[in-house]
This record gives C-alpha cells, sequence and structure tokens, in this order.
C-alpha cells in the first residue's frame, strides 16, 4: 500500500498494465487499447455484412423519423432566431447586409487543396476480397485479415471480375464508406446510448456484430489472437445510459466469446474523473448521440445527479446541413446521411474543422463532396455561413430536432424482468463440475459478490433539456452548499464535442446565467482537460483497472460462465456507482 502511494500512475499503468485491454463502447465510436498506450484506436462502432439478400447498401436501423412536423419546423426556427440575437448575427429569413461575396462558389473538379485533411475527400471503400498471407490469425475467415488498412494498398491489383468475392464483413470507418450500390447491410449495434434493438435488429445480432467489431479489433489492431486472451484481462468502460440488461451482456461477450481471462465493469463518468488526475467534479460528455452529466465527489459518482440528454455532435452535423441548405449556400448535391454514411462522415468533419462558438458572423469557404454510387468523389467549394449557430444546438436543443434516430424501443426489458431481480434466495440444482466456492445453494451469494458495489436499479430517465440547465439541475441536486460551489467551479467536458472552440466560455456563461438566483453561486469554471477530451474516461480506465482497490471487483471467466449467465444462478451482476475513494491519493500523488 505505501508503494501504491508513491508511484506515479504513469509507472504503475507501465508495469501492470502490459496485459490489460481497455473497452470504452459508445454509440457511434469505440475505443480499445492496450492500458500503456498513450491513445486508444477510435474506430466507428459500426460492421457492414455482406448480403444477397439486398442488391444495395442497406441501413440496418429501427425506423427512421425524417419527417419534420410543423411544430417542429417552427419551434426549430423559433430556436434557430434566439441563437442569432444571442449571437448577434441576422436571423434566419434575414438577409446577410454587405455582402460582397457570392454565397455558392460552384464545383472544382479535381481540386487538390493544401489545407491538409479537412477538406480531403473520402473513398469508397474496397468490398472484394484481396490474396495476402496473412499470418496473424491462419484459422480465421479469409475475409477478415483484410479489413484493416487503407484502401489504396488495396487498389494496386484489381483481379478480374470473375475472381472477385465479397468480403464477408467490413468493420470501422471502411464499413461508413461503403458504395451505396454494394451488397452490404451496415448495423450499428448501439444507437443514442443503448442496444439498438428492433424487431428488425433482434438483441442476438447486435450481441453478434458487438463481438465481430470488438473481435476484429483486437485481432487488427492490438494483433491479440483469441488463442492468447486468457493471458489478457479487459476493463470496460461503460456510458451512464447503458442498463443493468445491457452491462451484462457485454460482460458475457468479453468472457465468454472474447475469451479474457477476466473482467472488470468501471463507470464513464467516474472513470473521466481518474483520467483527469481529479477526485471532484462535475463530468459533461458530450459524445456524437447522447451528452450526459453526473457529479462525482472524492472518487464517489453521485447517482441522484445523473441526467441524460437525447443529443450530441452528430445532431449538430445535421444541423449544420439543414442551416446551410436553409440559406442556400449548399450545393445543389444529393446529400443524404440516411442512405449514405459517407455522407455523415463528411459532415463530421466539416463541424470539427468549422463549427465553433462566439459572436458575430462565422463564414468559411470549405470543400464541400459529392458521392455517387461508385463515381469518384465531386469537389465543391462553397462559403459555409453561420457555422456558430449548429453547436449552440446543446443551449437550445429544438434547433437540432427533429431526432432522425429515436431511441431503440425499451419494450424488449419486460421480458427480462427476472434478470434485472435478485435471485440468490431461490434454490437451484447443483451442477456436478461446480466448485464448492462457486454452488450459489439456498440464500448464499457468491463470494465474489460479496464486496461488490451495488447498483440501485432505477429507470434511465432522459431530460428534455438544454446543457446548462442539466448541468445546473445535476450540481444543485447534491444539496451541500460547499459542495455545490465546489462543483460549479470543477465542470470537467470531454467527448469529442469537447473540441469545439468556444464551447467551455459558451458553457460558463450559460451556466452561470441559469443558476437561480437564491443560490449563492458567483462563480463557474469549466476546467481545462489534461489529455485529449476523447480518450479522458479510456484513460481513467486504465488507470482504475490498476489500482488494488478494484481487485475485489474482478470477474473471472470460469466464474462467469458457470454462474452469471443463468438466470438465478448467483448474483447478478451490480453496477459500480459506490466505489470506494481511498485509491484517490494515488491519483493525485
Amino acid at each position: 500500500m505505501d508503494y501504491l502511494k508513491t508511484v506515479v500512475p504513469s509507472q504503475l499503468v507501465n508495469e501492470r498494465g502490459s496485459n490489460l485491454v481497455v473497452i470504452n463502447p459508445g454509440s457511434a465510436n469505440v475505443r480499445i487499447g492496450l492500458a500503456p498506450q498513450e491513445t486508444p484506436f477510435n474506430i466507428p462502432h459500426c460492421i457492414a455484412r455482406y448480403t444477397n439478400q439486398t442488391p444495395k447498401l442497406n441501413v440496418r436501423d429501427q425506423t427512421l423519423n425524417s419527417q419534420v412536423t410543423t411544430s417542429q419546423h417552427m419551434d426549430r426556427e423559433k430556436a434557430y432566431d434566439v441563437i442569432a440575437s444571442l449571437l448577434k448575427i441576422p436571423f434566419l429569413d434575414e438577409e446577410v447586409a454587405n455582402n460582397s461575396f457570392p454565397r455558392k462558389i460552384g464545383r472544382v473538379d479535381g481540386y487538390n487543396p493544401q489545407s491538409g485533411r479537412k477538406d480531403m475527400a473520402f473513398t469508397w471503400a474496397s468490398v472484394y476480397e484481396q490474396e495476402t498471407n496473412s499470418s496473424l490469425a491462419p484459422e480465421r475467415p479469409t475475409n477478415e485479415g483484410q479489413i484493416g488498412g487503407s484502401l489504396e494498398k488495396h487498389e494496386s491489383k484489381e483481379p478480374s471480375t470473375s475472381e472477385r468475392k465479397y468480403r464477408g464483413f467490413i468493420c470501422g470507418e471502411e464499413a461508413l464508406r461503403i458504395s451505396p450500390t454494394e451488397p452490404y447491410c451496415l448495423h450499428r449495434p448501439i444507437r443514442r446510448g443503448h442496444f439498438n434493438i428492433s424487431q428488425h435488429y433482434p438483441m442476438q445480432q447486435v450481441l453478434e456484430d458487438l463481438h465481430a467489431i470488438w473481435d476484429w479489433i483486437l485481432m487488427e489492431k492490438l494483433h491479440i489472437p483469441q488463442s492468447e486472451r486468457n493471458m489478457y484481462a479487459a476493463i470496460l468502460v461503460l456510458p451512464e445510459t447503458f442498463d443493468n440488461r445491457e452491462i451484462k451482456e457485454m460482460l458475457s461477450v468479453v468472457l465468454r466469446d472474447l475469451c479474457f481471462s477476466s473482467a472488470v465493469v468501471h463507470q464513464e463518468g467516474l472513470a473521466a474523473v481518474f483520467g483527469n488526475g481529479l477526485s471532484t467534479a462535475c463530468v459533461v460528455n458530450i459524445g456524437a448521440q447522447v451528452t450526459s452529466v453526473i457529479c462525482v465527489e472524492d472518487g464517489v459518482a453521485l447517482p441522484n445527479t445523473e441526467k441524460t440528454l437525447p443529443f450530441g455532435g452528430e445532431d449538430i452535423s445535421r444541423c449544420l446541413l439543414w442551416t446551410q441548405r436553409h440559406h442556400q449556400t449548399w450545393p445543389q448535391i444529393r446529400t443524404d446521411i440516411l442512405t449514405k454514411p459517407i455522407d455523415l462522415l463528411m459532415l463530421n468533419r466539416l463541424r470539427e474543422s468549422y463549427c465553433e462558438i462566439k459572436e458575430g458572423e462565422v463564414d468559411a469557404v470549405a470543400v464541400v463532396h459529392s458521392y455517387e454510387e461508385d463515381m469518384p468523389a465531386g469537389s465543391h467549394k462553397t462559403r459555409l455561413i453561420a457555422l456558430n449557430v449548429p453547436p449552440m444546438g446543446l443551449f437550445f436543443p429544438k434547433l437540432l430536432v427533429p431526432d432522425v434516430y429515436p431511441p431503440p424501443p425499451r419494450s424488449w426489458f419486460h421480458d427480462y424482468e427476472d434478470v434485472l431481480e435478485d435471485t440468490w434466495h431461490m434454490e437451484y440444482p447443483r451442477r456436478p463440475d461446480m466448485a464448492d466456492g462457486l454452488f450459489p445453494g439456498i440464500s448464499v451469494g457468491l463470494p465474489m459478490w460479496d464486496n461488490y458495489p451495488v447498483f440501485p436499479s432505477k429507470p434511465k430517465k432522459e431530460e428534455k433539456v438544454g446543457l446548462a440547465e442539466a448541468i445546473t439541475s445535476s450540481i444543485l441536486s447534491t444539496g451541500r452548499i460547499d459542495l455545490k460551489r465546489k462543483l460549479f467551479c470543477s465542470i470537467q467536458v470531454i467527448g469529442g464535442v469537447a473540441l469545439t472552440h468556444g464551447l467551455s466560455p459558451a458553457v460558463e456563461e450559460r451556466v452561470l446565467h441559469t443558476i437561480p438566483s437564491n443560490e449563492a453561486i458567483d462563480t463557474v469554471e469549466v476546467l481545462q482537460s489534461r489529455t485529449n477530451p476523447i480518450s479522458v474516461p479510456w484513460k481513467g480506465g486504465a488507470i482504475l483497472g490498476v489500482l488494488d482497490f478494484g481487485r475485489d471487483a474482478w470477474i473471472h471467466r470460469e466464474d462467469w460462465i458457470r454462474n452469471g449467465i443463468h438466470i438465478g444462478s448467483g448474483r447478478k451482476y451490480k453496477d459500480s456507482y459506490y466505489l470506494q475513494a481511498q485509491a484517490m491519493c494515488y491519483i493525485n500523488s
């Protein structure tokens, strides 16, 4: 223990983390890497499977709501004008005065900008298998060894049409770059912070897709074949949005299907605090599809402070497209994020490159690309305007509606109520191969659960408010004035959207204006992240994984397969809200 108090976290991670794989799954991206890595692989959380049932790319999702109702349209326009007034820019239908430049500049074929990645076009993914001598996984299907890497290396030697064979599945960004004419079905196993389950996408398929994506990353990126995974342990850093049932299924994927020797689950908000070397903070995680807020005091997450907002970076990207189309600055091209995922990649890059929050008119000359079937990308140089409006939708969420991808239906949970209930008071027959310590018997819990923290089963509510209201409500719910003051000065903004220029000052200003006048709070501060905001929870998970205090929480593969997966055969899995604060002294030393 004395050693742990003197060692620095990075040294501890390097010493003990060489066989720890940290997995931080999100709705749109998954971050996976070995604990000692500086940064994880950040890979789109999707898989495209070859199908001979449909002649072209099919996006497997629940019913998509792409119709804007009249009231939604009016609410969006009103929100735009409120934001325009705050930013001191023209209202939605006002002409921009003194405009001496043409809005649309036009198509520029062969345009080759020198400004770097942000103006580069995406290329269609190669969907055919290539001859290769991959020694990494000789026992695996031939299509898996060729999924990683750049498109360019696949194009050097084209086989004849008769020799071509479609790849069985394609993961990550390549899956989003498949031409709409190709016979693939795109699956996104997680949507809006939950399993993307629907009548068209059953739970078993969701779990198979999760397994396939994570297995591919382990093979192709981390070079850990299944035969060696019994030497590795997994740390799951999970968003607060997941329900107990979903957490349990992901543990089964990690232990049963991916064959890790053991695993532990840590909460994303709590891991984020560890990742930045803090002990107390209000963690605001703005992801691609969900924004979550939770307060942490002395290394313990406070469940009653949790807030979930159903919007994120992808909604800002959609709003960027809507804004440009309304102002007629978008080229006359067919941009459709529902049927062409490559268009969403382009919009996300435009948002990351050009959107910011500041007063006054924010314009930029940008290159927009059109992607038609198997044709090379077309380049269209145009002047985008009002680039400071879309990110303000975080504070005025009506600007971001309609919700093109509604959250998955929750009705499927009703079939599994017995999994969510404590069942160790029931008697079950003993299996002959079960060791004495593993048999639950009557009213006896498994030893591995005895010191495991308890998570209160409660429905996850989504808030229909803006970011400033959610932060303020979360902090005020802590009750104590000393803690409230500390939290308002310790706001930690993480996630991809946290990189938006001007976001932190906007959060400080909007939150300060949202605090009720009867609260004795006069200071709000957003702390600067010590590392990339995208990977902070992942980094915190790596640190949590090597600290001794978490040892009781580790679940071993044999225990889980024999007990955890069978309904009623031992204590159910509990989430990890109540983690001991004793490790914080190791972080700050």
